[in-house]
C-alpha cells in the first residue's frame, strides 16, 4: 500500500474514532434532564443565545473538547436563552454563555463567559469524578 493511501486511511480512522466518541448534544427538556440526573452521568447544561458573541466563541471550543474520548460520557443539554426563560429561571441563570455541570442531581460547577479552552476543559473534568 502506498504511503499516501496509508496516510489517508489513518486520517479517516482518527476522524471516525472522534465521531464515535463525541458527547451527545440535545435541546434541553425537563424529562431528559431528570433521566440523565438519575443515570449519574455527567451533564453539561449550555445556556446560549444565537446573537451572543461569547457563545459563538465557546461553540467551537466546546465541540472540540467534547469530541475527545475523555469527555465521551457527557450529554450536553442546550438551553436557548431567549426562548426558554422558564428553564433559565428554574436553573437560576441570569446570562447567556453559561455552562452548568451536573453529576447526578448535584450541580458541580457553573461558569459564565469562559472562552479559555483549558479552563472549559477543567470545568468539564470536574463532572467526571
Amino acid at each position: 500500500m502506498n504511503t499516501g493511501i496509508r496516510s489517508l486511511l489513518v486520517v479517516l480512522l482518527v476522524a471516525l474514532t472522534n465521531v464515535a466518541s463525541a458527547a451527545e448534544t440535545k435541546p434541553f427538556d425537563q424529562a431528559t434532564f431528570v433521566a440523565l440526573q438519575a443515570s449519574n452521568k455527567p451533564v453539561l447544561v449550555d445556556v446560549y443565545a444565537d446573537w451572543c458573541p461569547t457563545c459563538k466563541q465557546q461553540a467551537p471550543i466546546l465541540s472540540e473538547l467534547l469530541s475527545r474520548p475523555e469527555f465521551k460520557d457527557y450529554t450536553v443539554l442546550r438551553v436557548n436563552f431567549d426562548t426558554q426563560k422558564d428553564v433559565r429561571r428554574a436553573l437560576g441563570v441570569a446570562q447567556q454563555s453559561t455552562f452548568i455541570v451536573y453529576r447526578g442531581k448535584r450541580e458541580v460547577v457553573r461558569t459564565t463567559g469562559d472562552t479559555s479552552k483549558d479552563s472549559i476543559a477543567a470545568t468539564l473534568r470536574k463532572g467526571l469524578s
